[in-house]
């Protein structure tokens, strides 16, 4: 397509030819070219401007922008003249009946044009970041902490815009060899322990931490210098998320609370997960909860060829198709409305979609609510996963991966009680399939629907006060991108009825996250913000276990996950236990079902009695909705009045 601009750079470069074949002949003959001699310079000179040309219309020469001139274009412009230039000669020694010429000439003009065309497409460039993004640059003044691959990349994008919305006046960095040094023209200041001082002298305005994969350590330090220095500071994704090596001002954000735990990139092995996921026939239950819809979001990676989406909740069961429809428009993606306690509506749907990896990620997870509803507790994750397992066992699905929670070990609530009965069924099912059964098991997940995460954001919202249950309790923390990662690589790591427990890192005190999560908010805890105790909530214990006394824990190729010694369990004794468990369930017999479930789980201890008493745990922290014991028949929630 011909315009303005495409015309005026044809014409340059035509020039660019003419000025490259004068220059080449010049300096054959040391600038004085022989009589004889002026006749081939004319016959050259009037076909390369005929050939030449023509190349480099037909090999898109004139498709780039000089604004973005790059390495690439340095490549491209390499082959165009090499082109031209091979034909004007193969062109010039037809016409001449391949009489000999100088053939140093033809070297000569193919150096030359290279050299001028290439340094034409970076003048511009240069010019532009160098003048008149320096001079049009009206927005804060900005600082990037972090001199390496993201700072530059960094750099490069916000230049790249010509109403940036950051002026970026200089860079610092730990690395002693980069002080004093310039990075695109933009000189290192100092060190991170100078932030503060650097932040005041040069009358900054925004911090960006270009650090992806810095630890929380470093990360907590450059954000206290900024709070001192009263800037605002932002930095960038992670590494997970930068993978694909393309980088946006639109993904600069604010620090969050994940940022300052400092979690290690986890490093996976795309072979080998490639090799149970490429090409196959993937079904996700739960898939648009929060671990569900995140597993879609990676597996969709592998490029299957079919991903299920089973959940009962319709509109973020819409949410998700949408979302995965409009990124991978290619895939096939088949969203299902079902529940997995509907035994046959599962089956039904593993007969007619012969999935052939499965990913079981529904389940109950909401401690405080499960205690008050353990009927559907145990309905739900104890004989939703049984279904969902039966389901692959029969229909000789090839992988299946569960979902459990380090609130399987030592359970003292339901939710946990139930996650290690559903561990114990799929262990047991596992010994006598063609299925390979994988469970997975892990402690919270920041971010996901119910997390304290964005309780404590509301709350500060609202003004305070942040409720902590007790100053003492501490959490296992991962994201969610990271825990579903590593449930991806453990499903291409187990060999069948083990139980794969994934490195949670150190556990973190959850009044700590509360701390900073104030401080993130430009605000100061106790004072802005107050932070109060209200009491363990019902089933909840200070701190949580991720092995059961007996498990032996044995490493795996992957340093993040660790596989527990399988332990043996008779399927027939267990289905027996189950029928009953079922039935109590069913009939609402809360003291049945609780001393069903203490059976098949003998490390279950609740934090309640059987003799009638109400939750002693409730009774502390909100006995406003409790009436006096009741006797007669074991209740485990007594009725509100």
């Amino acid at each position: 397509m011909l315009t303005k601009r495409r015309i005026i750079v044809f014409l340059c470069d035509t020039l660019l030819i003419s000025v490259a074949l004068c220059l080449s002949f010049l300096l054959r003959f040391d600038f004085s070219i022989p009589v004889d001699e002026l006749n081939l310079f004319w016959e050259c000179l009037l076909v390369v401007l005929v050939v030449k040309p023509l190349v480099f219309m037909v090999t898109g020469f004139y498709n780039s922008l000089w604004r973005y001139a790059s390495l690439q274009d340095g490549i491209e412009i390499f082959k165009g003249v090499t082109l031209s230039s091979v034909l004007a000669v193969f062109v010039i020694l037809f016409l001449r009946q391949f009489a000999p010429i100088p053939r140093s000439v033809f070297l000569l003009d193919w150096f030359l044009l290279f050299a001028l065309i290439a340094a034409s497409r970076l003048i511009w460039r240069i010019y532009r970041e160098s003048y008149v993004i320096t001079k049009s640059c009206d927005g804060p003044r900005a600082l990037i902490v972090g001199a390496g691959e993201a700072g530059s990349l960094l750099l490069k994008e916000i230049r790249r815009h010509p109403h940036t919305t950051y002026n970026v006046v200089g860079f610092v960095d730990d690395d002693p060899d980069k002080r004093g040094m310039k990075l695109h023209g933009v000189p290192v200041l100092g060190t991170t322990k100078q932030l503060r001082v650097l932040i005041l002298a040069n009358e900054i305005e925004d911090v960006i931490i270009a650090m992806p994969s810095a630890d929380s350590k470093s990360i907590r330090s450059i954000v206290d210098s900024c709070k001192n220095a009263n800037v605002t500071f932002k930095t960038l994704p992670s590494i997970g998320e930068l993978i694909d090596g393309t980088l946006t001002i639109s993904q600069i954000k604010k620090i969050e609370i994940e940022d300052l735990l400092g979690r290690e990139p986890v490093v996976l092995d795309r072979e080998l997960i490639g090799g149970y996921l490429t090409g196959k026939r993937v079904l996700i239950t739960g898939a648009a909860g929060s671990i569900g819809s995140e597993i879609c979001r990676q597996v969709v990676q592998f490029r299957p060829e079919k991903l299920i989406l089973l959940e009962q909740a319709e509109t973020p069961l819409y949410e998700i198709e949408k979302e995965l429809a409009v990124r991978y428009p290619n895939l096939r993606i088949l969203p299902l409305i079902a529940d997995v306690r509907d035994r046959t509506k599962i089956f039904t749907i593993f007969e007619e979609f012969a999935p052939e990896v499965v990913f079981h990620a529904a389940a109950y997870k909401h401690v405080p609510l499960m205690e008050y509803n353990p009927a559907q507790a145990v309905l739900n994750n104890v004989f939703g996963s049984r279904n969902v397992a039966d389901a692959a066992h029969l229909f000789k699905v090839s992988n299946m991966v569960m979902i459990s929670t380090d609130k399987a070990v030592n359970p003292v609530n339901v939710m946990g009680a139930t996650k290690r009965v559903a561990e114990i069924y799929i262990q047991a099912l596992s010994r006598t399939s063609t299925t390979k059964f994988t469970t997975v098991r892990f402690g919270n997940v920041l971010g996901s629907n119910g997390s304290v995460i964005p309780l404590f954001k509301e709350q500060i919202a609202r003004g305070g006060p942040v409720t902590v249950t007790d100053k003492r309790i501490i959490r296992y923390f991962m994201t969610i991108p990271e825990a579903t990662q590593l449930v991806l690589q453990a499903g291409s790591i187990g060999s069948g009825s083990e139980i794969l427990v994934l490195d949670m890192g150190e556990p973190v005190r959850i009044v700590d996250l509360a701390e900073q999560l104030i401080r993130l908010s430009g605000l100061i805890p106790y004072e802005d913000i107050d932070i109060i105790f209200t009491g363990l909530r019902p089933g909840e214990k200070l701190f949580e276990e991720l092995l059961i006394e007996g498990e032996g824990v044995l490493p795996t190729s992957h340093k993040k996950i660790k596989v527990l010694a399988p332990v043996h369990i008779e399927l027939d004794s267990l289905k027996t236990e189950l029928e009953a468990l079922y039935d109590v369930a069913r009939s609402k017999d809360v003291g049945g079902l609780i001393a069903s479930l203490a059976r098949m789980v003998p490390e279950f201890k609740p934090t309640y009695s059987f003799s009638g008493e109400a939750p002693l745990t409730f009774q502390r922290v909100r006995p406003d909705l409790f009436p006096p014991p009741m006797a007669g028949k074991a209740k485990i929630l007594p009725i509100r009045k």
